[in-house]
């Protein structure tokens, strides 16, 4: 009989939690009870005070003793830093990536690439940042290096809630769409200068985006 890991109360609702404040469904700065949250999930306090915990440690939520639990809101300081550590590493992998990139690592590109367009035609933006996200696994994975990925995915998801914010502007889901052919075209290359470079100017759209979004949702920052 084959191993199986048993799903618990805790994780069913750590899992539903997770995915509302991720997509936005629960926003930045909601208060959330322990006892509505049992009450919802008809379970006890004590797997949504565990699922509250998980969530606290990946920053998620701000959990202060004898006060209420809210949605934690973007702090500039840790979005910085999420981004910093994500631009050293994502340098390195292309840096890695592009001696052994050939034909077939482009035609798997071109094809997430053409799937984003088309989800930007189709208007459905929750599937192009499902892309996105596929687009920069695939580069990792790819390159020789599928571990460092989840170093990149620790400090994407600090920064995803402001992601998903951003793409209300259509214009910024072709943007993009666009910094992601430049990726692909500087990993096609062979020029590790300039695969760097179109990673340096993808990432710092992130400037533009909390600019953005601080501008009209101010609410949703410390």
């Amino acid at each position: 009989m084959k191993d199986f890991v048993r799903r618990t109360t805790t994780d069913a609702v750590y899992e539903t939690l997770h995915d509302e404040i991720a997509s936005l469904e629960i926003l930045p700065g909601t208060k959330l009870s322990e006892t509505e949250v049992a009450r919802r999930f008809g379970v006890s306090r004590q797997p949504v005070r565990n699922a509250f915990t998980k969530l606290g440690n990946e920053e998620l939520l701000v959990i202060r003793p004898q006060k209420a639990t809210e949605v934690r809101r973007f702090s500039r300081d840790r979005i910085e830093l999420a981004r910093l550590v994500r631009l050293a590493v994502e340098l390195e992998i292309v840096h890695s990536a592009v001696p052994i990139w050939d034909e077939t690592c482009q035609e798997k590109l071109a094809e997430n690439l053409i799937s984003q367009q088309q989800a930007i035609s189709d208007g459905d933006l929750p599937a192009f940042h499902a892309l996105d996200y596929d687009f920069h696994k695939l580069i990792y994975v790819l390159g020789g290096n599928p571990l460092a990925f989840e170093v990149m995915l620790e400090c994407k998801k600090k920064v995803d809630r402001l992601c998903i914010l951003s793409l209300e502007n259509d214009s910024e889901a072709k943007s993009v769409l666009d910094d992601h052919r430049e990726i692909a075209a500087g990993l096609k290359s062979g020029d590790v200068e300039r695969a760097q470079q179109s990673v340096r100017k993808h990432l710092s759209r992130l400037d533009q985006t909390v600019d953005y979004i601080h501008k009209t949702h101010p609410e949703y920052f410390e």
